[in-house]
């Protein structure tokens, strides 16, 4: 399971001045995506970034853009990401009006597609869709500003989604989003996250080569036999 084990470094975090070479840097110290936070101060009280910056930043990635859409509506904008670089689109259900037809056109558009689930947010949304996901997104903070703590309540609920991918026999990814560092990392994998954001805890460090190498040992210890 340790090898299945992806680092996923927030873009939130990084120095916007210089995202190329932030880019660059993070690739080069090991981490497996770049997670791309879309914010629009509408669904979420916060403005990031859009389609434009994606397309700026694909020729710098030699690993897949996730990109996370905190935005309402969502289909509007799916398309323009696609066309922007994304490998994988996943967005929040209670900001569609359709989610299966959202999950399709993510997917007709070339992209991996999941569904995000903030802290208060019931995993049934999934129950009609799994034929459709790649990626469940279990947020560990309440969206819409990075830096903040785990919400402990997230590795429950991390338990329950990784039973729904082991009864669905798919390869869907469950990924974390929210506090997660050095610290925290081991416990989190044990509950059934596979793939892991950081923002702060890797952006915000000198030696990004030392983090990353310290959570892959974190998760290394948290699948050894007991």
């Amino acid at each position: 399971m340790a090898s299945n084990f992806r680092i996923a470094p927030s873009l939130l975090s990084a120095d916007f001045a210089r995202l190329g070479e932030e880019v660059r840097d993070v690739i080069a110290a090991g981490v497996d995506l770049i997670h791309f936070d879309v914010m629009d101060n509408h669904y979420v009280p916060n403005l990031t970034v859009g389609p434009l910056v994606c397309e700026a930043i694909r020729p710098h990635c030699t690993v897949p853009i996730d990109v996370h859409l905190m935005v309402k509506p969502v289909d509007r904008i799916v398309p323009d990401f696609a066309k922007a670089g994304a490998s994988i689109i996943t967005f929040h259900p209670e900001a569609s009006e359709h989610i299966d037809r959202t999950l399709g056109l993510i997917r007709e558009n070339g992209c991996q597609a999941g569904l995000v689930f903030n802290p208060a947010t019931p995993l049934a949304w999934l129950d009609h869709v799994m034929d459709k996901i790649d990626m469940i997104l279990i947020m560990s903070v309440n969206p819409g500003f990075g830096g903040q703590s785990f919400i402990a309540s997230a590795l429950a609920k991390l338990a329950e989604a990784r039973k729904r991918i082991e009864a669905s026999g798919r390869a869907i990814r469950l990924e974390i989003d929210g506090g997660v560092k050095v610290e925290n990392i081991g416990a989190i994998a044990r509950a059934g996250a596979d793939t892991f954001v950081a923002g702060s805890a890797i952006f915000g460090q000198q030696d990004r080569a030392a983090v990353v190498r310290r959570m892959r040992e974190e998760l290394a210890r948290a699948t050894m036999p007991a």
